[in-house]
């Protein structure tokens, strides 16, 4: 007879790894100049057009040439709209461009996607034309 206590190491065996999250931030992402990537947007829009090819496809292999490296995917919408309406599209915008990245094979706990508004961001505020891109910034390695 099998006793339940020789099981228990074989069921935890079986059981599937629990995902680990890497930890990292995007405070001050703003500041990095090398391995950015703009992705441009339509007006009022988080839908990613052929524009995003040349970006999406550099970020990506920024990426894939380093597994250490994560980005912080930076969603802008300058001006679009009240303060609330410009906050969701520029998280809209972000998220699309990092499940654009997931569905070409960088595993999402490498992405971050933030909203970043106009109204606390001068250099988003100032930009002409109004800034209504997602910026891919791909921090260096740990």
């Amino acid at each position: 007879m099998i006793h339940l206590a020789a099981l228990l190491p074989l069921l935890l065996l079986a059981l599937p790894a629990a995902a680990q999250v890497r930890p990292f931030s995007c405070v001050g992402a703003e500041q990095v100049e090398d391995d950015v990537f703009s992705v441009p947007f339509a007006r009022g829009s988080a839908r990613i057009t052929d524009a995003a090819r040349t970006a999406l496809a550099s970020a990506e292999e920024a990426l894939r040439a380093n597994p250490d490296r994560v980005a912080c995917v930076l969603g802008h919408s300058g001006q679009e709209g009240g303060a609330t309406t410009s906050i969701r599209l520029a998280a809209e915008r972000a998220r699309a461009v990092a499940e654009t990245l997931s569905t070409r094979g960088i595993e999402r706990d490498r992405l971050r996607a933030e909203a970043r508004s106009a109204q606390f961001s001068p250099r988003i505020r100032a930009a002409e034309p109004p800034s209504r891109t997602v910026t891919i910034v791909v921090l260096p390695a740990p």
